[in-house]
């Protein structure tokens, strides 16, 4: 069952890794520019994270099986369809189309294997769906550029097609069925407004620095804001909410979406800086720096599965306070990187950061998964999903509006000490939000031991 899923659970991560390879074949290819180009990802990431909150719902009740297999054909099917777009216009559409199918396998896949799995095995399965994550992030660049430089850019979009296809078939076979055996409604009007408010505040800080922060960005991002303070009145009031806010009175739970959500900020001011970092300032090829970048996902491959397995006999608490802490001094070490720095100098320093959050986030997302209720594995998931996505754009804005401030000041931007003393103070922005998650893991009260016989975490409070 773990297989299954995973099979299915790996096209995302390759999908959104292997697309930016493929950019600048699709720009010469339809005749645009990069900033056009751009929403090919752009479309993708702004729907994936509107949706997932949305999903998560769906999942609880009507099943995690029928929610996961729509996803997987209609992954399958868009994914075809981008292969055969015969413009740009119509590629972005469908890329749009193919986040609603990854969004729905992204949000049933912790809450499939946390049903599935008892809690002495949780934090190991959940591990391994970590490793597969990190494994898609590390071979989408080097298949997507093999597929670009022999097949063509449309190769990239073909290849989910056999592999989505033979998951489908398999999850179909093994997946148990199960949904809730109580009718329930869906709380569209909340549905609604975390659809826009999410999608404005997730564009106006993707495209706050290219539009120069003008005021419309801004009043977008406002409006993003307004929306979603709307949506929590909209869903204390409802009956039947779309997101039940109860979830967040407990501590496991709303310490550890808060310490994923800034983990994920740290991660991708890492990992949207370096590659500048390296080919800017230290003069390396894309090839080379790509190389160097794998650092970071393949330690968090080797990590992951063996932090869970650990979180099941030791307890969560120890495993994510050591793994955000060496988050917080390996994006420390990073800003000490200048241009007498090695590939060893940031090869070593990624795979710190790739060790802690390997050990951050499989006892993180155990014990987030652990402790909601079998009912409300589905919007836990669909959370845990959102906080990844939110975290990555969230991270991207941030390193590049400190990049940018910094260069405002300096004629040459590119090639000036300005443009390194940028990215060290992003770096530093980024050490200080892992610093402020490793405070929040020792808030949090995981429990620090799991009875293994019968696969229960003692607490001393109900509400912890």
């Amino acid at each position: 069952m773990l297989a299954a899923v995973l099979l299915g659970s790996i096209m995302g991560p390759i999908d959104a890794s292997i697309v930016y390879i493929a950019m600048p074949a699709i720009a010469r290819v339809f005749g645009v520019d990069p900033a056009a180009v751009s929403w090919v990802s752009m479309a993708y990431l702004l729907v994936l994270g509107s949706f997932l909150l949305s999903f998560g719902r769906l999942g609880d009740m009507f099943g995690f099986k029928r929610l996961f297999l729509t996803g997987l054909l209609i992954f399958v099917a868009t994914s075809a369809l981008c292969g055969l777009a015969p413009g740009l216009g119509t590629l972005i559409l469908m890329r749009a189309l193919q986040a609603t199918g990854a969004g729905m396998t992204m949000a049933m896949s912790p809450a499939i294997i946390t049903a599935a799995f008892p809690p002495r095995e949780r934090g190991r399965a959940l591990g391994m769906n970590g490793m597969v994550v990190a494994l898609g992030l590390a071979i989408g660049p080097s298949l997507g550029g093999l597929l670009v430089d022999t097949l063509g850019w449309r190769a990239i979009f073909y290849i989910n097609v056999p592999i989505g296809i033979a998951a489908y078939l398999w999850c179909r076979r093994i997946l148990p069925d199960a949904c809730s055996e109580k009718r329930q409604s869906f709380d569209w009007q909340g549905a609604l407004l975390a659809f826009c408010g999410l999608g404005a505040l997730l564009l106006c800080a993707s495209r706050g620095e290219a539009a120069g922060w003008s005021w419309p960005i801004l009043l977008l991002g406002v409006v993003g804001l307004v929306l979603l303070g709307e949506f929590i009145v909209v869903e204390q009031r409802s009956d039947e909410p779309m997101l039940d806010l109860k979830l967040f009175q407990s501590r496991v739970f709303s310490a550890g979406i808060g310490a994923a959500l800034l983990n994920f900020m740290t991660q991708y001011v890492i990992v949207f800086l370096t590659p500048f970092l390296l080919q800017h300032v230290m003069g390396y090829s894309a090839g080379r720096a790509g190389t160097i970048m794998t650092a970071f996902p393949l330690t968090v491959l080797v990590v992951a599965p063996l932090a869970g397995a650990l979180s099941d006999k030791i307890g969560q608490r120890g495993l994510a306070f050591t793994g955000s802490l060496i988050c917080t001094i390996a994006a420390l070490a990073m800003a000490g990187l200048n241009q007498q720095s090695g590939p060893a100098d940031v090869a070593w320093r990624l795979s710190m950061f790739g060790l802690g959050t390997g050990l951050f986030q499989s006892p993180n997302n155990s014990a987030v998964m652990g402790s909601v209720p079998k009912f409300r594995l589905g919007i836990a998931g669909g959370v845990l999903a959102t906080t990844r996505n939110v975290g990555m754009v969230l991270g991207i804005a941030l390193g590049g509006a400190v990049l940018s401030i910094r260069q405002a000041s300096h004629l040459e931007p590119g090639r000036s000490a300005a443009f390194l003393a940028g990215l060290q103070e992003a770096y530093l922005a980024g050490m200080l939000l892992s610093l402020i998650g490793t405070l929040i893991c020792l808030w949090a009260k995981l429990p620090d031991h799991i009875n293994i016989e019968e696969g229960k975490a003692p607490v001393k409070n109900p509400q912890d």
